[in-house]
């Protein structure tokens, strides 16, 4: 693995609004670590390009982040990602028909092949260690094994429903989204497949620790909320009309976070008292995509607008903004685990990766 060198990366922290307001939060620059140059080099798949900087954290206690990419099979145009069981990354290649496998310690890189005709967009690491992958172009749920890379086909009959994610439920079960107006259910172990209509959009997808299921609908601008035992779906209007809840995920207190790309905002619903509050990203011309929330409860978003990721902590209100060294970057998903944040790079064949410590 290579380091071809340190590139000098801009941090904005924003000061926020008064807690449960959701006016504009201001932008101000702070420090940015010295510029260090950076050779032009040719970098070969599963290369790491590191991006070191340290910056003061709104907490009393300093956050160090470190921003890694690593470039995958060129033409494959990863869609999604997931850490997996043994360390490694999986991703979607969306446009060769694979689940890819990186090695971050090592850049080692294994391509596991789907099918003719697949184009698999999401993919999550289930509770028995497989990799589950939502493939809009077989209409098929997939499993991989995580050990033998052996792959089993869920196929769904009927009309295809541009498939999109997937999540597991506290039992266990697989719940799935279809952007043509759908979303369903696969029970692994007797391999009962249900499939509910639905007004069109629904997107992202998302479980709380307690199990409970709710996606979000792009075209539909709402959030699903499933009843588990009956399949059924309520659904919880965003709070700007219009505003296209794209993806949606839980925090440690059951709340549910959504980005509103068309609203350039996130906004977070409360089922507890079925409240909704709103932030406005601090970047010019936001469209935000995917959402995740770490183990510390910051709040991740994608930003094709800006071309980054931003970090929001909601206990002070304030933003941090990591802009992509790719023109543009195009991250569709996040997902992490304990320290990390990772991303996949679908307009630039490479993953990205945002270490935290402190």
């Amino acid at each position: 693995m290579t380091r071809t060198g340190l590139v000098a990366l801009t941090l904005l922290l924003s000061a926020g609004c008064a807690a449960g307001e959701a006016s504009p939060v201001p932008s101000a620059p702070v420090a940015s670590p010295s510029e260090t140059p950076v050779q032009a080099t040719e970098r070969p798949p599963g290369s790491p390009t590191p991006r070191v900087a340290t910056t003061p954290s709104p907490s009393p206690r300093p956050l160090t982040f470190e921003v890694d990419t690593f470039p995958v099979r060129p033409g494959s145009r990863p869609h999604d990602v997931a850490p997996a069981a043994d360390g490694g990354i999986w991703y979607t290649g969306q446009h060769n028909g694979t689940l890819g496998w990186l090695d971050p310690a090592t850049g080692e890189l294994r391509d596991i092949p789907l099918g003719a005709g697949s184009m698999p967009h999401g993919v999550i690491t289930g509770p028995d260690d497989a990799a589950w992958v939502t493939d809009s172009g077989l209409n098929a749920i997939v499993r991989v094994d995580g050990e033998t890379d052996a792959v089993t086909m869920y196929p769904i009959a009927g009309a295809k429903l541009s498939l999109n994610t997937a999540t597991f439920d506290a039992d266990d079960i697989l719940w799935f989204t279809g952007q043509n107006g759908a979303y369903g259910s696969l029970d692994p172990e007797s391999g009962e497949l249900t499939v509910h209509a639905a007004p069109p959009g629904p997107y992202g997808i998302a479980a709380t620790a307690e199990g409970d299921v709710y996606f979000s609908s792009l075209a539909g601008s709402y959030l699903g909320a499933i009843d588990r035992a009956t399949g059924e779906a309520t659904a919880i209007p965003t709070p700007t009309p219009g505003g296209g809840a794209r993806r949606v995920w839980p925090d440690s207190s059951g709340r549910l976070w959504v980005t509103q790309w068309f609203a350039g905002s996130i906004a977070v619903y409360d089922p507890g008292d079925e409240s909704w509050n709103e932030w406005p990203l601090p970047t010019a011309g936001a469209m935000p995509y995917a959402v995740y929330v770490d183990e510390r409860d910051a709040v991740w978003v994608t930003d094709f607008g800006s071309n980054a990721l931003l970090r929001l902590d909601p206990a002070t209100e304030t933003w941090l903004t990591f802009p992509h060294d790719s023109q543009p970057a195009n991250v569709r998903q996040l997902l992490g685990r304990p320290g990390e944040v990772w991303g996949a790079e679908s307009a630039a064949d490479q993953l990205v990766v945002v270490r935290t410590e402190g």
